[in-house]
């Protein structure tokens, strides 16, 4: 009996080894192309889901101000111009007040990031991230004054800000830019991975290709010298994508409004929405076309862009643009640039910074595209007044 016991207990115990042995075994291509797919439809809905709010206050942004309009306090805009003594439909404060109200706090987020934001989980920021959100709609649904529908403009902002730097970050840890929701596992060395791993071109010079590359488990490691050389080495890719996001915002926030053509069957209200609309259209076909298009030199991409702002700024100071329907192309081509800006801006960073420097570099690139859209809302906010005056 003692021996059957025995030899029954290391049965047991193979057993057990085993079933261990086959628990670490990899799991097989198909289920590896089922997780692929997963944190692509995964990461493209939470990267919808935190621009949202963001896109949807700037939209509005014609609106919003237009409680000034009247003690009413009506929400819609009427056809009939504001300031009868401009040539020009102008609202009393420029929208480029929203654009602020929605990018400042963003930036303070972005620009604090880098230096203690790693120390807060992953889950509290995106639960912050989803409450602000949801109190920026019902604040400014509520609203019954301009400073009060700015307040819930700056939840948004908090939102999309501390949103975009919480999911940027996560990808430090995954394969590529759109793998987010299934826990990353070591990757077999060989085939696609490989191929990406040779060709990143690392960002900080001096940095042994042949050393053994680390697991990028967070930036609170590196020194403020090591942070201080990836920032440097990161100056290519952060100063064509804060010219991108100036030109763009400066066109968006500051010559929209401007843009008014009286001799359509839209009002001015109306013209505003459809110019945002077809903005984001172009922004959101580019952001999703890098399987596509992969763009190296993003400098080109911001050279265009500024091209757009002089063309669009000639034409409210001249008048010369016979149709609403060219300037319509016009802002859809803007979008399409500024998100093939975006995108591939950060594609770049993933693939040419090393793993124990990623998370701190893609947190960081974050603060261009928030910088130019300040730059730019600071600059248009006396334009307005400028071009407004104009008799």
């Amino acid at each position: 009996m003692g021996g059957s016991a025995g030899s029954l207990r290391r049965l047991s115990d193979s057993e057990g080894e085993l079933i261990s042995q086959e628990s670490e075994e990899p799991r097989p291509p198909q289920d590896r192309r089922g997780a692929h797919w997963k944190n692509v439809v995964g990461f493209w809905i939470l990267g919808l889901c935190n621009n949202f709010s963001y896109v949807v206050m700037l939209s509005a942004a014609h609106d919003i101000l237009s409680h000034q309009k009247e003690s009413g306090n009506q929400s819609h805009v009427g056809p009939g111009p504001h300031n009868k003594s401009s040539r020009f439909d102008c609202n009393p404060v420029s929208t480029a007040a929203v654009l602020l109200a929605d990018i400042l706090p963003t930036l303070v987020i972005k620009l604090l990031a880098p230096f203690g934001l790693h120390l807060l989980p992953y889950s509290p920021r995106v639960l912050c991230s989803g409450f602000c959100a949801a109190g920026s709609f019902i604040l400014i649904a509520f609203s019954r004054s301009v400073p009060v529908s700015l307040c819930g403009v700056v939840l948004a902002s908090i939102s999309s800000g501390l949103g975009e730097v919480t999911f940027l970050a996560l990808t430090a840890f995954y394969p590529s830019y759109f793998f987010l929701l299934t826990s990353p596992e070591p990757q077999d060395p060989g085939g696609e991975e490989e191929a990406e791993r040779a060709a990143r071109q690392p960002l900080i010079s001096g940095e042994d290709p042949e050393a053994p590359e680390r697991k990028p488990d967070s930036s609170s490691g590196l020194s403020l010298h090591e942070k201080w050389t990836v920032f440097k080495g990161l100056q290519y890719y952060i100063l064509p994508l804060i010219l991108v996001y100036f030109a763009e915002y400066f066109i968006n926030q500051g010559l929209f409004e401007l843009l008014f053509f009286r001799n359509t069957s839209l009002n001015h209200a109306q013209q505003y929405r459809w110019y945002q609309m077809l903005y984001q259209a172009g922004v959101f076909a580019s952001r999703s076309s890098l399987r596509c298009f992969h763009i190296r030199f993003t400098w080109t991409l911001a050279l265009l862009q500024c091209f757009n702002l002089v063309f669009l700024l000639l034409h409210v100071w001249l008048n010369f643009l016979p149709s609403i329907y060219l300037v319509f192309l016009i802002i859809l081509y803007e979008g399409l640039l500024g998100g093939a800006a975006y995108v591939n801006t950060f594609h770049n960073v993933a693939l040419e910074t090393s793993d124990e420097h990623r998370e701190f570099a893609m947190t960081t690139t974050c603060i261009s595209d928030t910088l130019g859209i300040s730059l730019s809302g600071l600059t248009a906010l006396p334009l307005h007044d400028l071009l407004c005056h104009l008799p």
